[in-house]
């Protein structure tokens, strides 16, 4: 069997890691966007770089004998999740989306959904001043017009490239984050309002619970639908259960 995982996530290298251990003699390929220039490399098989669009993913996965497609990347890759689906539509092979849960308010927390980016840098003129924007370097062209009095900082695994916010200093950091460091960056920095995306899982949660308990208001930028009629599973156990037929 020839399993194509759509990776990037730490969920996509736990797949990976699970068919190494428990199926040998499953072949694994991973493909990365390439957009990080030291990605974490999974076991097995690795490519990098786009497919050249739906199409393309069907031509791929039809030369390379594909048997199923998990597709494991961020749950805000909506292209490449569209692709996917057109793409096992197209071929008939399997999908299964591997997505991590979304995060919850719960009580304490001063949520401002917005459904997209362009509507949460809408929200910040009214939220506050010195913003803690945390959704990612490829985003950033969506606040590069934000008034002259807001102040960002921008945390990133890598170095952001213009458009950018006018007013923005550059915090390069990967994940996992604890609760302590949060606080003190909450702190230090006199943030008063969280931007962030619904990415969900522990690794960059625990910024939500410092604002929480700093009373700070959070911008949470809704994750974009899984396309209608595809599976869904949260964890990399379930979808080693799906391909396995466990």
């Amino acid at each position: 069997m020839h399993v194509l995982v759509l990776g990037g996530t730490a969920e996509a290298r736990r797949l990976a890691e699970l068919l190494a251990a428990r199926l040998p003699d499953t072949r694994v390929t991973t493909s990365l966007a390439g957009r990080v220039a030291a990605p974490r490399t999974p076991p097995g098989e690795l490519r990098v770089g786009g497919f050249g669009g739906a199409g393309g993913l069907a031509d791929w996965l039809r030369a390379h004998a594909v048997d199923a497609v998990v597709d494991a990347t961020h749950p805000f890759a909506g292209t490449i999740t569209r692709n996917a689906a057109r793409a096992a539509a197209l071929t008939g092979v399997p999908l299964l989306v591997l997505r991590r849960p979304g995060w919850r308010p719960v009580a304490g927390d001063d949520w401002h959904e917005a459904g997209s980016l362009a509507e949460a840098a809408a929200l910040l003129p009214s939220l506050g001043g010195r913003v803690f924007l945390t959704t990612g370097r490829m985003d950033l062209a969506a606040f590069a017009d934000a008034p002259d009095d807001l102040w960002f900082l921008v945390r990133s695994v890598e170095p952001p490239e213009p458009p950018h916010p006018p007013r923005m200093r550059t915090l390069l950091d990967r994940g996992p984050f604890t609760l302590d460091g949060e606080r003190d960056l909450l702190a230090r920095h006199r943030i008063d309002v969280l931007v962030t995306k619904d990415s969900g899982g522990a690794a960059t949660a625990p910024k939500l619970t410092a604002a929480r308990e700093t009373g700070l208001p959070v911008v949470v930028v809704r994750r974009p639908p899984v396309p209608d009629g595809v599976a869904v599973v949260a964890d990399p156990e379930a979808a080693l259960r799906w391909l396995t037929g466990g």
